[in-house]
C-alpha cells in the first residue's frame, strides 16, 4: 500500500508521493489510474518527492494522462 497525500491549490489539485521513503510506480498506466476520477483518487496529476544529490529533495510531475510534465510555479506552493 502506497501513502500519498492529495493537495489543492488555486484550482488545482495533485496527489504527492513520498518516493524517498517507499518505491513509487512512474508508469503510464499508474499515473492514469491514480489520477482517473472515475476508478482512481482523481486529480490533475501526480508529484512524487524524491531525494536529491544536491538540495533537500527533488519532485517529478506527472500529467494526468501519464506523461511527465515540467514543473510549474504552483506546485511548490501546495508542498
Amino acid at each position: 500500500m502506497l501513502k500519498f497525500l492529495k493537495m489543492e491549490g488555486i484550482g488545482n489539485d495533485y496527489v504527492y508521493f513520498d518516493g524517498i521513503n517507499q518505491n513509487v510506480p512512474t508508469d503510464e498506466t499508474f499515473i492514469k489510474k491514480v489520477s482517473n476520477r472515475h476508478i482512481g483518487i482523481g486529480s490533475d496529476g501526480v508529484i512524487i518527492i524524491l531525494p536529491s544529490e544536491t538540495c533537500d529533495f527533488r519532485m517529478r510531475m506527472f500529467n494526468l494522462d501519464g506523461s511527465e510534465g515540467k514543473m510549474w510555479k504552483w506546485n511548490p506552493s501546495l508542498f
